[in-house]
This record gives C-alpha cells, structure tokens and sequence, in this order.
C-alpha cells in the first residue's frame, strides 16, 4: 500500500467517524424531505405558475388575497386568536391550580387528561359535540326539557361562536401541557424572598412571577393559534365548509371544487398559511430561548 493509499484510507476513516453521530438522524431528515420540505416547495413553486401557461405569475397570490379568500383569512385569524387567548387563561389557571395543589396524583391525573383530550380532533370531536350539543344534541334536548332552547336564543353549535366552543376541547389541556413546565420553573424560594421583604402577592407577580413567566405564556399563546390556524378536519366535519376559513377553503381546491384557470390559488393560499405558520414559530423559538434562561 502506498502512501497516497494509505492517506486516503485514513481521512475516509476520520471522515466516517464524524459522521458516525449524525448517522440516526438520517431517517428523520429523509422523513421531513419527503413529507415537509419537497410539499412545500411543490406549493411555493405551484403559488406562481400559471395553470394553462406554466409561466411565472402573480395572479394566483392577488387572487388568494382579495374577496373571499380574504374574508377568509381574516375569520381564520379571528378564530385564532379567540381560541388561543382564551383557552390560554384557562388553561393558565387550571396549571396554577393543579400546581400549587401538592397533590402529585392530581397533577399525574391532569397531565394524562391533558394529553389525552389535546390530541383529541376531527371527525371524532365534531359528532361528539354534535351529539352533545347539536340542535338535537342531548344536551340541547335536556335543556328543551328544562323550558329553555339556546338555539331559539342564538347560540348555534355550526357558527363561529360554535367552532370557538369547540376548539377550546382540546385547546385547553394543550395549553396546560405546554405552560406546566414554566409554571414548575418558578421556585419556591422567589415567593419565600418575597414574602420575607413584606412583598404581596400581586407585587410578586407584577416584578418577579409575571416577567418569569410572561415569554412562556406569550410563547404558548403563538403555540395555540398555529394549531387552531392549521386545524381542518374538525371545523370541515362540523360545519360542512359553511364558514369561509382558509383551512376549508384550501380543502375545497383539494376537491377539485375550483373555478377554470384558478387551480393554483389553492396553493397560494396554502403559502400564505405556511408563512404566517413560519413567522410563528419563529417568533415562537425566541420567546422559548428567552425562557429556558429561568427554567435551568
């Protein structure tokens, strides 16, 4: 063997070597080229083609953002942000409560729970708030018994006040689970220090347990409206596509329900999802770096 051989065996070795850690995330990274990286760029790509001509086009983004499609943005937005801020406090308080609890079984409970119902959506959760409260829904039907209909007082279960009604389900434990860890990352001894310098509870929490937690909170907020932005398959079984959000909308071209020359809108409104989603998690990951500082 030469030399030059020699040489060459040993850097493919060294190389082989440092390679040899990264080797387990092969399988994920070929997992999220394939289900994540090549659709996006099918959809960022198909966002600016034109249909009937393949050429670069602009026409698909202009038509994405203005009527309907606009409308549906905004609703989207809207149901978002009342079925993140919402279930947001909620879902705050109940791991307030659980935490300073000091029962270790009811926070194993309430964590189980909470994973349990937060991965719970779709076909499911709709027939079963249907079944529930639909206008002959055994709740509704109770409550007829009782002398008093809400839907002759104007609640419907298929409006945007219902769909809300509906995502708190699982919006609720899902915010229990992410802001639990924050909520473990207060130390006793701070409320301890505080109370020893004659501070009160509302100035712990104005100074030291509010600014602590604030990043986690807001970070978990951003959590809750990327999941009922993205979320599809429990508005379109519940409502039959009778509200205009995006998420339906995109579906409906997914259907082959789309107008002649119009076929790529459906992606350029599917871009315009991804961006927001992107902007979010981003500013997502900030807020939790700013956070871990205090959770170490």
């Amino acid at each position: 063997m030469t030399a030059d051989s020699a040489a060459t065996g040993r850097a493919r070795g060294a190389t082989l070597r440092a390679a040899r850690p990264y080797a387990g995330l092969l399988p994920f990274a070929l997992y999220a080229g394939a289900f994540l990286l090549v659709p996006t760029l099918a959809i960022a790509v198909g966002a600016f083609t034109d249909p009937a001509t393949g050429a670069f086009t602009l026409d698909n983004l202009a038509l994405a953002f203005s009527g309907v499609y606009a409308q549906g943005l905004v609703s989207s937005v809207e149901l978002s942000v009342v079925s993140s801020v919402v279930p947001g406090i909620l879902g705050l308080l109940i791991a307030y409560a659980v935490q300073t609890s000091g029962s270790a079984t009811l926070r194993r409970v309430v964590s189980t729970a909470s994973g349990t119902f937060a991965n719970f959506g779709g076909v499911p959760l709709a027939f079963l708030f249907i079944a529930t409260a639909g206008s002959s829904g055994l709740a509704v039907t109770w409550l007829k018994a009782l002398g008093f209909d809400p839907y002759e007082h104007g609640f419907s279960l298929y409006t945007f006040s219902g769909l809300a009604l509906v995502y708190l389900y699982f919006q609720i434990p899902l915010m229990v689970l992410v802001i639990t860890p924050a909520l473990e990352g207060l130390r006793p001894a701070w409320r301890e220090a505080a109370d020893n310098l004659g501070a009160s509870a509302w100035q712990y929490w104005r100074i030291v347990g509010g600014p602590v937690l604030a990043p986690s909170f807001l970070g978990s907020l951003l959590l809750l409206f990327g999941a009922a932005f993205s979320a599809y398959a429990t508005a379109q079984a519940l409502t039959s596509g009778s509200i205009a959000i995006t998420s339906i909308q995109i579906g409906s071209f997914l259907n082959g329900n789309v107008l002649s020359g119009q076929e790529n809108v459906g992606k350029a409104l599917g871009l315009g999802m991804i961006l927001i989603i992107a902007v979010l998690m981003v500013v997502y990951a900030l807020l939790q770096r700013r956070a871990s500082r205090w959770l170490r």
